[in-house]
């Protein structure tokens, strides 16, 4: 196809500026047509400086007044440049940071075109690095001036004027030759323009009203691409055979009966969902989202047993080697007494440190061992299962792609169950996860207290290291969470191996304090957290090696330094480690936070203790790209839609994608060609799946 083409046969590039295009990913013309703009600017009608407001962002044309530079009295490789700048209507300052080269090109008289937002400084109006474009004063070319200007992240060596000639170089001579892969039917029911449209008005939009259409278009086809290998999964799993359970006896009534709770109402009805599975004879594939505490692991426990009373082997796999240990140490006293078929019920622990691999492997051969817990050590080769017909997940994005799919091989369609307390709305959950059923804990146990969370500078730290002794006065443990282990001078701020040293000869001085990190030896960080759940120590120092899985009930107080430098979801994470118990805890966050992300982040933390509510306000903060990570390859497909925004759009493709598959699932039929041909470019894996059946 003419889009395929190499972009160094463009006018304008060649294979020296290629090279630069390649480092963005892009090689070819289409990936450069499917480079979009990060933003426009309406240029049809620029803002007076006599109208700015402090704290808006605005475009606005000027003229150079004055240019200097000087460095940074605090650094002196750190330059400042500064310009006074004016338009008929009023006069404005601006500052560039560690951009010298700029002075060269601010000479009196020259004309630019500046976006960014409004400060006031010393009583005048600024721009702090803000956005510019040189332009000529008589300068009417019609891609630059006098119209909606796209702006774009720029490969090295190109300015936005370069930018947006090489598209339109593009446009105008590979626009025609383009072949519109959606087909007219389903793009006629939808509204949705045609590619070659799509395309002119997403990077030259005549008005917004086409931007808008465009963008529509492009995203419908960004969610409907994505929903196809899902679709396309889903209804291939319906046609394969899986196992069939038998879901009750006595093994389950046991183990319910000896928990020292009773399950919450949302443990019951998942259970139910998950028990209706495992009968059905369909291999199962089901995502069990649950908040921090919520009671996930007895639940995938359950389900393990049922496996193991129906003669089969289950396997449990989980991110860290600290967490296998902890959910060993927990399942096998959960199981110590149980008895199926006149023998114990053995359970196997799996990880990349373990001594007696060979024998495990040996046990797990024979079926000796019905129960198999590790991290990704499970997926070696030379692990082979009796009768494997149950895996669990757990956190399943901590693993990639071609990990998740390993464990299921192990076995004959075994069911899976895949465990996340990353939760998001269901209505979204359903339409992103479209290969897998959907099971939700939303109730947390009986006597759970919700964790205070409060927020300090860091100038008010104090008031939380007194918080926290109080809590260690009365018998209790805590946490103290920085961000890296080493001290870093690049972001000015502290390391846990140091602050280590500092609390325990400082403000923590007589209490007995621990240090675990990431880079300490598998065996170290059992030693320590041993010690730490034993009660042998008081305050744990570490980095977010916690995040995930540690139940320490006794701890109920936990600080997190420099809180602006974690995500929202992964302060919610680190907050689940303690609340484990039925005493007040507290989450101290410990930040001066500087930009209005980063205060929203806490604010959120404060305010809510609600896992799919922070999400929301994650996934709002964020945006879902960096919220989900790239599950699969097709997230990273998604460059203009957003999953959050554009639900209904979402649902539409998905109907969209079920309709088409139910109908052609090969992508036989000739109208379908072209989309076929798309989908296999992007996703070549699929092809296995859809040539089954």
């Amino acid at each position: 196809m003419a889009q395929n083409t190499s972009i160094q046969y463009l006018k304008g590039i060649g294979p020296k500026r290629a090279k630069s295009f390649a480092l963005r990913g892009i090689n070819t013309i289409e990936e450069l047509l499917y480079y979009f703009p990060r933003r426009y600017e309406d240029r049809t009608n620029f803002s007076n400086i006599s109208e700015l407001k402090e704290g808006d962002f605005y475009t606005i044309k000027t003229e150079v007044l004055s240019g200097g530079q000087r460095n940074s009295w605090r650094r002196r490789a750190f330059s400042i440049t500064e310009a006074a700048l004016a338009d008929k209507t009023g006069k404005i300052n601006c500052v560039w940071f560690n951009q010298p080269y700029l002075k060269e090109y601010l000479e009196t008289g020259a004309s630019l075109i500046l976006y960014g937002k409004v400060e006031m400084y010393n009583g005048r109006m600024q721009m702090n690095n803000p956005e510019f474009e040189f332009i000529d004063c008589e300068d009417d070319d019609s891609l630059n001036i006098g119209r909606i200007v796209p702006i774009y992240t720029l490969p090295q060596g190109f300015s936005q004027r370069s930018m947006r000639q090489l598209i339109k170089n593009a446009i105008d001579e590979f626009l025609p030759k383009i072949k519109d892969y959606l087909p007219f039917d389903l793009r006629s029911r939808n509204n949705l323009l045609n590619l070659a449209q799509s395309l002119l008005n997403i990077h030259f939009p005549q008005e917004l009203t086409l931007q808008k259409q465009a963008l529509m278009r492009l995203s419908f086809e960004e969610f409907f691409i994505f929903q196809l290998p899902l679709v396309l999964r889903k209804l291939r799993r319906k046609e394969k055979k899986g196992i069939r359970h038998a879901i009750d006896g006595k093994l389950i009534d046991d183990f319910i009966s000896g928990l020292p709770f009773k399950l919450t109402s949302a443990q019951q009805k998942v259970l139910e969902e998950i028990k209706t599975d495992m009968a059905s004879g369909q291999a199962m594939q089901r995502l069990l989202q649950g908040d921090v505490g919520s009671g996930k692991t007895v639940v995938a426990t359950l389900a393990c047993l049922i496996a193991i009373q129906s003669g089969y082997q289950a396997a449990f796999m989980v991110p860290t080697e600290i967490l296998a240990r902890q959910h060993y140490t927990k399942i096998t006293a959960q199981l110590a007494g149980l008895v199926f078929s006149g023998c114990k019920i053995r359970v196997g622990l799996l990880t990349g440190q373990d001594k007696e691999k060979e024998k495990i492997y040996q046990e797990v051969k024979e079926g000796e061992i019905n129960l198999v817990i590790g991290t990704h050590a499970l997926l070696q080769e030379e692990l082979r299962f009796k009768a494997l017909s149950f895996t669990v997940i757990d956190e399943q994005h901590k693993f990639g792609v071609g990990q998740r799919a390993l464990l299921p091989k192990k076995g004959n369609n075994p069911d899976v169950l895949i465990l996340t307390a990353t939760p998001i709305p269901r209505t979204l959950a359903i339409t992103l996860y479209g290969d897998l059923d959907i099971s939700v804990i939303n109730q947390l146990p009986a006597g759970r207290i919700p964790v205070k969370t409060l927020h300090f500078s860091q100038q008010g730290r104090e008031k939380g290291f007194t918080i926290a002794k109080e809590e260690l006065n009365y018998g209790r443990q805590a946490y103290i969470i920085y961000p890296v282990i080493e001290e870093s001078y690049a972001l000015d701020i502290a390391g846990a191996k140091k602050m280590f040293v500092e609390l325990r000869e400082g403000e923590f001085k007589g209490f007995r304090l621990g240090l675990i990190h990431g880079k300490l030896k598998a065996k170290e960080q059992q030693e320590i957290m041993l010690k730490f759940r034993n009660k042998e120590l008081d305050l744990l120092v570490s980095t977010t090696i916690l995040e995930v899985g540690i139940d320490i009930p006794n701890a109920t107080c936990m600080i997190v330094a420099y809180a602006e430098r974690f995500g929202l979801s992964q302060l919610h994470q680190l907050r689940g480690r303690i609340g484990r118990g039925n005493l007040q805890s507290f989450c101290i966050l410990i930040s001066d936070a500087q930009t209005e992300e980063s205060r929203a982040r806490l604010q959120a933390m404060v305010s809510s203790s609600d896992g799919f509510r922070i999400s929301e306000e994650d996934l709002k903060i964020r945006g879902p790209g960096e919220f989900f990570g790239n599950r699969q390859h097709g997230l990273a497909e998604l460059k203009l839609a957003n999953s959050l925004t554009q639900m209904q759009l979402l649902k539409a493709a998905r109907q969209e994608a079920i309709k088409l598959l139910s109908q052609d699932a090969r992508l036989e039929e000739r109208p379908h060609q072209l989309l076929k041909e798309k989908l296999l470019q992007r996703f070549p894996e699929y092809e296995k799946l859809m040539l089954v059946g």
